[in-house]
């Protein structure tokens, strides 16, 4: 059974979380998006290592914060930065 404490917890990086989610929808800025994007990939490996599978946690964060977020930062480098309206 999982503690109160990790419940709140959970409640409080999830929230973070839908927040990151909500504020890079509406960024214009592709380099802010991108780093948004790993802070909700981290906020998201906090809570799969709440839930105690730090296996998952490793594999997730190698991928989802390492590798996803250079090859996104390769391909803005590639392209524009902005986003046009």
């Amino acid at each position: 059974m999982i503690p109160v404490l990790h419940l709140v917890m959970l409640a409080v990086i999830l929230g973070v979380s839908f927040i990151t989610i909500f504020l890079m929808v509406f960024e214009r800025d592709l380099l802010k998006m991108i780093v948004l994007s790993a802070a909700q990939s981290t906020f998201y490996a906090i809570v799969l290592y709440i839930l105690l599978v730090p296996d998952v946690v490793l594999a997730y964060i190698a991928v989802a914060v390492g590798i996803y977020t250079a090859l996104l930062m390769f391909a803005v480098k590639k392209t524009e930065r902005f986003e046009e309206a």
